[in-house]
């Protein structure tokens, strides 16, 4: 139960014994820090539920409450609003009970845990064959391993699927261009089905040049564009030459892309691509034809899913277009199929950009007319763009798509100009400098998107970004060094950190005890609400009110054992709660800067 939770309770009973209905003694924490720690409203409703006085009601209900040992001290604000303070002892007995370590949390159930549990697949890559991987994979990525974190740490099982767009046109497209270029390599030879090279023919680099020039060729050439596609049904239907180049061409762009991902610290239990689901679509187009959902319509064939309660047009599910070719629409239903059939999971998310929720839409309410997966278990979480300051899309200053390896390494060289300025890690070699720098530039990626909400645009601002001052990814990193360092001198055995009652006298003791102890509901509303900006509006918090109490609480210097013993510990917890709000956020922690 949550801290919220616990007092809306005690609140509700409270109203209980007045005769008023419990649900009303809804606590939240106070609009006014400056004057309660927690407040409720509810004595309003009642007065108007019941025709009285508000601040009569409040009256009541504070004379109940003061008599609580739990509440320091309870007040009446305003027409009826209850202002509460919560005991120094009752804060001290909560934060016991989160005894230092993730897994004795979860035991002694001071951690969050969502009922039901879960399996979840989570869908949050989509980078495709040939393509580098560029700032449009940015937040899927990122937002996608966040929510992977959250949904693992409360209790949920959860499988996460790159979703590799390794099948299609473009596909077709490759291997036709590299036919025109060279048409004696083995695969080509009709005649041959096996023995073909370990070694690819070409490299990344090739992938890259030869896709735009087919590509391009492609839109503008009827009957260049007619050989891509009978390369792509010859590829599908299995011909084997056309299979092993396709599986160097896979190969040779997971291995390129994965490297970028495991910068980003992403990662995926699977590497499925679009290909996985091929096998489930002739199948399944039998499958809606017989139960009367696919039609045929102009050469194509299609499944209707507008209702008559739409008040926007929703246009049919194109299954297989007069060109005989299935589309994304198809792959994707697909995709349910064999994920149901591989894992039978009870939930499937997409983190996917929100330009795509048409697509989605369309999809799941196929899937879902079929009988294949409910509709209320599949959950397109859209996103929004990341901008630059013109407020358009983030591009190069020529106008291009800047690549993500480009821009993990101008965060990177940006960060470790902040340091060599700052004087950090002065002394240190150079590839301690480098780790340094990394993690620092990451941090200042990922903050700086996850401090957004999902649904949200957001600038790219790489000044501000990699800053130590501020609401930054950088700035979280040194306040966690710093909480580490005052430990390694305060208490350099932890023996201190794990003994002993916790003692809150000073004002900054208790906002730190609060912040602390307002995890548990950040937790809840960042997985209940799919944000994981919730958490990283936490730590945020969480470390301003240890820069607090380190600036006003004395800790080395302390006279009191007690009281020093006490704020060790205290600050022990925030070292470890802060760095645990940092990894559910996916940012890594440096030793020392």
């Amino acid at each position: 139960m949550t801290l919220l939770d616990d007092l809306s309770a005690r609140v509700g009973a409270a109203f209980a014994a007045e005769g008023l209905e419990p649900d009303l003694g809804k606590v939240r924490v106070s609009d006014r820090p400056d004057l309660a720690q927690f407040q409720c409203n509810g004595a309003l409703a009642a007065a108007k539920q019941q025709n009285r006085n508000p601040r009569e009601i409040a009256g009541q209900l504070a004379d109940r409450l003061q008599a609580e040992e739990i509440f320091r001290e309870v007040t009446i604000a305003g027409p009826g609003f209850l202002n509460l303070a919560l005991s120094d002892a009752f804060l001290a007995d909560r934060l016991c009970s989160q005894s230092r370590g993730t897994e004795a949390q979860k035991e002694n159930g001071a951690v969050w845990q969502v009922n039901p549990a879960e399996k979840i697949v989570l869908d949050y890559g989509g980078p495709n064959v040939a393509k580098p991987l560029h700032v449009g994979h940015l937040r899927a990525a990122i937002i996608g391993e966040s929510l992977k974190r959250l949904f693992r740490y409360v209790g949920h099982t959860v499988i996460g699927d790159v979703h590799f767009g390794d099948w299609g046109l473009q596909m077709g497209q490759l291997i036709s261009e590299l036919e025109n270029r060279e048409p004696a390599l083995p695969y080509f030879d009709t005649d041959k089905t096996d023995g073909y090279p370990d070694e690819s023919p070409v490299t990344l680099a090739d992938l890259e040049a030869m896709y735009p020039v087919a590509s391009a060729a492609c839109k503008t050439d009827p009957e260049r564009r007619a050989v891509a596609q009978k390369a792509t049904f010859d590829l599908q239907a299995g011909r084997p030459g056309y299979r092993a180049l396709w599986q160097h061409f896979v190969a040779i762009s997971r291995a390129a892309i994965e490297a970028e991902y495991d910068d980003l610290a992403v990662t995926f239990d699977w590497w499925k691509g679009e290909s996985d689901a091929h096998p489930q679509i002739d199948p399944m187009v039998s499958d809606l034809r017989a139960k009367n959902l696919a039609e045929d319509s102009d050469g194509a064939v299609i499944v209707r899913v507008k209702r008559e309660t739409d008040r926007k047009d929703v246009p049919p599910v194109m299954l297989v277009t007069s060109e005989g070719s299935a589309g994304y629409h198809t792959t994707d239903i697909a995709t349910i199929i064999d994920r149901k059939e591989a894992a039978g999971p009870d939930r499937m998310i997409y983190v996917v950009d929100q330009r795509q929720a048409l697509h989605f839409e369309q999809v799941f309410r196929a899937a879902h007319m079929a009988g294949y997966f409910p509709e209320t278990h599949l959950e397109h979480l859209g996103f929004g763009t990341m901008n630059g300051k013109d407020g358009k899309p983030f591009k190069t200053r020529e106008g291009g798509v800047l690549k993500l390896r480009d821009m993990i390494d101008m965060v990177t060289d940006k960060a470790r100009e902040r340091i060599e300025a700052s004087g950090m890690g002065k002394g240190e070699e150079a590839a301690t400098i480098d780790d340094i720098a990394h993690k620092v530039g990451i941090a200042a990626l990922k903050f700086a998107d996850l401090s957004n909400p999902r649904t949200s645009d957001y600038v790219f601002d790489l000044d501000r970004f990699t800053a130590f001052e501020g609401k930054t990814g950088p700035y979280l990193l040194y306040a966690s060094v710093r909480i580490r360092s005052m430990l390694a001198k305060a208490d350099p055995t932890g023996e201190t950190a794990q003994s002993g009652p916790f003692q809150l006298a000073a004002e900054e003791e208790r906002e730190l005890a609060l912040s602390l102890l307002k995890f548990d509901e950040s937790l809840r509303l960042a997985v209940e609400k799919r944000m994981p900006h919730i958490i990283a509006e936490h730590a945020y918090g969480l470390a301003q009110a240890f820069s607090r109490f380190y600036t006003n609480c004395r800790v080395n210097d302390e006279p009191n054992k007690s009281v020093r013993a006490s704020r060790i510990k205290l600050a022990a917890a925030a070292g470890e709660q802060l760095d645990q709000a940092l990894d559910l956020l996916g940012i890594s922690v440096p030793t020392r800067m």
